[in-house]
């Protein structure tokens, strides 16, 4: 049986990050946002986290995009042009249509304890919320 938690990288120091990450004992990191090489990316930029992640924690990290949200989907929610619940339709629509369940459990079979990471802040939700919500339901 697999286990799925969720995390975001933004907001948070990297000792809370990687603590979590360490007492949540993943064997896999699965980053779904859509953008993190820029330096506002911080620790977790993506070369930085996968670095991290394979010394720190002792997991193997993934960045896949299968998970993340069209551009266009993801700058209407920034710029709120539409709402959480407009976004989360519409992601939830774009997962339908990638088949992601079917993607995931084929791709990450081997893996049990999983966290996906997200950019839940205070002011926003994140579509990492959701998929983890359906991929809970495929397990």
């Amino acid at each position: 049986m697999k286990e799925i938690y969720e995390l975001s990288a933004y907001e948070t120091s990297a000792e809370k990050f990687f603590e979590t990450l360490k007492q949540y004992q993943v064997d896999l990191v699965l980053d779904v946002r859509q953008k993190n090489d820029s330096q506002l990316c911080g620790f977790t930029k993506k070369r930085d986290l996968e670095y991290m992640v394979k010394t720190i924690v002792h997991a193997d990290y993934v960045h896949d995009r299968q998970f993340a949200p069209m551009n266009e989907l993801l700058d209407s929610y920034l710029k709120r042009w539409i709402s959480w619940d407009q976004y989360k339709k519409g992601y939830e629509d774009l997962m339908k249509e990638r088949n992601i369940t079917s993607y995931f459990l084929s791709q990450y079979e081997r893996y049990s304890r999983i966290c996906i990471v997200g950019t839940e802040t205070k002011k926003r939700k994140s579509h990492s919320q959701v998929l983890c919500s359906i991929l809970k339901e495929c397990i």
